[in-house]
C-alpha cells in the first residue's frame, strides 16, 4: 500500500476533527475517498434538443428535460457498475449509453456535445485526489467545438505575453478532455487570470476573457461553437455544485 493511501486511511479515522480543521469544507469526504460516488450532467450542445438521463432505465429526477447550458450539481449514486443512458426528452431517442463502475470518492460528469443528429455524450471520471490541506482551484477543459481544431488553453496573469507562455492544457481534441478522464484537474492558485484559447501549437487567439478563480473553485471549461464559422468558439464554465443549475457562458472580449 502506498504512502498516500495509508495517509488517507489514517485521516479518515480522524474525519470529524478534520472536517472542522482542514481547508475545503464539504469536499473533504471526497478527498478522503469515503464519500458516495457522485454524478452530474452538463448540456453543452447549442443546437441539441433537451435531454433526460437514465441509470439502468430509470430516469434521474435531477436531470429531466435538460436544455442547453443545464449543469446539474453533483448528486450521490450507489457504488458499482451501471449503464447510464442519455435520451432526447421528446421522442425518447437514445443518444448514447455509457457504462461505468462508480467508485467511492470519485466524481463523474456526463457532457452532451455536438455530433450526429441528436448529439453525443462524453464521460469524465474525476478521481478527485485533491490534497487535504490545499485551497487551490481546479480546472479541466473539454473541447466540444466541432468547428475548431485541437485547442491550447492558457490561464496567465492578466496582460501576460502569450508568446512566452506554455499552455496549461495543450492539444485538447474534439470530444476529449485535458486532463483526460481518469486524471486529476490542473490546480491553480486563486486569483485573477486571462483565459485564452488558441489552435494547438499556435499563438493565434481564438478566445480571450478575464476570469477570477476563487479558492477551492472547481471548473470545467467547455469549448462550444459560437457559430458555424470555422474557429468561432465560446466557453461554458461549469462550476461544481452551482445551485443555479446553469453553466456560465463566456464570450470572447
Amino acid at each position: 500500500m502506498n504512502v498516500n493511501k495509508i495517509f488517507k486511511l489514517l485521516a479518515s479515522a480522524a474525519l470529524p476533527v478534520l472536517m472542522l480543521a482542514a481547508c475545503g469544507g464539504g469536499d473533504l469526504d471526497d478527498r478522503l475517498d469515503v464519500a458516495d460516488p457522485k454524478v452530474r450532467f452538463v448540456h453543452a450542445n447549442p443546437l441539441g434538443p433537451s435531454y433526460t438521463l437514465y441509470r439502468e432505465g430509470v430516469a434521474q429526477v435531477d436531470v429531466t428535460g435538460a436544455g442547453y447550458k443545464f449543469a446539474a450539481p453533483y448528486f450521490d449514486v450507489a457504488e458499482g457498475a451501471a449503464n447510464w443512458t442519455v435520451k432526447t426528452t421528446t421522442g425518447s431517442t437514445d443518444v448514447a449509453t455509457l457504462p461505468f463502475d462508480a467508485k467511492r470518492g470519485n466524481l463523474y460528469t456526463l457532457v452532451a456535445v455536438t455530433g450526429g443528429l441528436t448529439g453525443d455524450v462524453v464521460l469524465i471520471d474525476d478521481p478527485y485526489n485533491k490534497r487535504l490541506t490545499t485551497s487551490n482551484a481546479r480546472v479541466r477543459t473539454l473541447n466540444a467545438s466541432a468547428n475548431a481544431p485541437n485547442l491550447d488553453v492558457y490561464l496567465t496573469a492578466p496582460g501576460a505575453d502569450l508568446a512566452a507562455a506554455t499552455p496549461n492544457m495543450a492539444a485538447v481534441g474534439y470530444k476529449a478532455a485535458v486532463p483526460a478522464s481518469g486524471g486529476d484537474s490542473v490546480e491553480f492558485n486563486g486569483g485573477d487570470y486571462q483565459l485564452r484559447v488558441t489552435p494547438a501549437g499556435a499563438k493565434t487567439v481564438l478566445f480571450s476573457a478575464p476570469v477570477t478563480l476563487a479558492n477551492n473553485a472547481d471548473w470545467l471549461l467547455v469549448s462550444v461553437p459560437d457559430s458555424v464559422v470555422p474557429n468561432a468558439i465560446k466557453l461554458l464554465v461549469v462550476k461544481t455544485d452551482d445551485a443555479t443549475k446553469t453553466a456560465t457562458e463566456l464570450s470572447s472580449q
